[in-house]
């Protein structure tokens, strides 16, 4: 098998996950969870977004986070900035660096950003020269790498071409998302290795729901094609806003324990991941999504 010895985790829960929780979370308590997940061994965490607070008001504050941060040397905390006001705020809070997002789908891009797909790449461009200048990296997602709620399959070549004009524009590192979780091992090889003959694949990362159970395997498949790099978010957070009930993105306890399992090197202690993880869970009222989590817990209260 071709498998990596080791896979870098980036941790979305703080912003990606925590954004379609509906109890507000306060800023302390995200301060917590990200303090937690850092002394875990995570070194990257998606912290904030850069977004008005009326379309995602569990990102409000994100400033006060940025702000309050005990950082850790060799994290990295990281900032969704959608446009260049985003970027200043980021900028202004020092953020570590910062992510820009396009769409595989000109439905998807229509819908919910109102433009088409070159469209929405043309507002990074301001972004992209004021990162350079003040030498910030950026980070590249593409969404519905393999499906969309509107159009259903989408071909590799579309998500080829956005990610590679992503990675023009100067994005040191494409995340390849399948927005709505209907990926599998199948679809999953065809487009990572569509993507990876314009872009080097140690400079493409994977990002998976759990929408229909598959995103383990599809991480599994991923790494066999050489992907170093996974995304996933703290006791499952999040939920798919395109499939009603429908969990969201992939458990990062769950990602650790197939690492584990493989051998394969992380950095990151299980036992105190699984305890931020039982932190936000409780914040939130509910339980992890993660059945590792909850495998664990199981035991403990035996």
């Amino acid at each position: 098998m071709r498998l990596p010895k080791q896979v870098k985790i980036v941790e979305v829960g703080p912003r990606d996950g925590l954004q379609n929780e509906k109890t507000l979370i306060s800023a302390d308590d995200k301060l917590a969870l990200i303090e937690q997940l850092a002394n875990a061994g995570v070194n990257y965490i998606e912290s904030g977004s850069f977004v008005s607070p009326k379309w995602v008001p569990q990102m409000a504050t994100s400033s006060e986070v940025f702000e309050k941060l005990n950082r850790i040397n060799n994290v990295t905390y990281a900032a969704l900035t959608p446009n260049m006001k985003g970027f200043e705020a980021a900028m202004a809070v020092n953020a570590s660096e910062v992510a820009i997002f396009g769409a595989a789908s000109e439905s998807f891009s229509q819908k919910n950003i109102n433009c088409s797909i070159d469209e929405s790449l043309a507002r990074f461009e301001p972004i992209m020269l004021a990162a350079k200048k003040a030498n910030i990296n950026v980070r590249g997602y593409v969404s519905c790498v393999v499906g969309c709620p509107y159009e259903g399959h989408i071909e590799p070549e579309k998500v080829a071409d956005v990610a590679e004009k992503l990675f023009n524009m100067g994005c040191y590192e494409i995340s390849l998302g399948d927005t709505i979780g209907v990926g599998t091992a199948a679809s999953v090889k065809t487009m990572i290795d569509t993507v990876s003959q314009r872009i080097p694949i140690e400079k493409l990362a994977v990002h998976f729901h759990d929408t229909y159970g598959q995103a383990l395997t599809n991480i599994y498949t991923a790494l066999q094609s050489g992907i170093m790099v996974v995304d996933s978010a703290i006791a499952g957070l999040g939920g798919c806003p395109y499939a009603k009930g429908a969990s969201g993105n992939v458990a990062t306890e769950d990602v650790l324990y197939l690492l584990n399992g493989l051998g394969i090197k992380t950095g990151i202690n299980i036992e105190k991941l699984l305890e931020a993880g039982w932190f936000i869970s409780d914040k939130l009222d509910k339980k992890p999504v993660s059945k590792v989590s909850n495998a664990y817990r199981a035991q403990i209260l035996k």
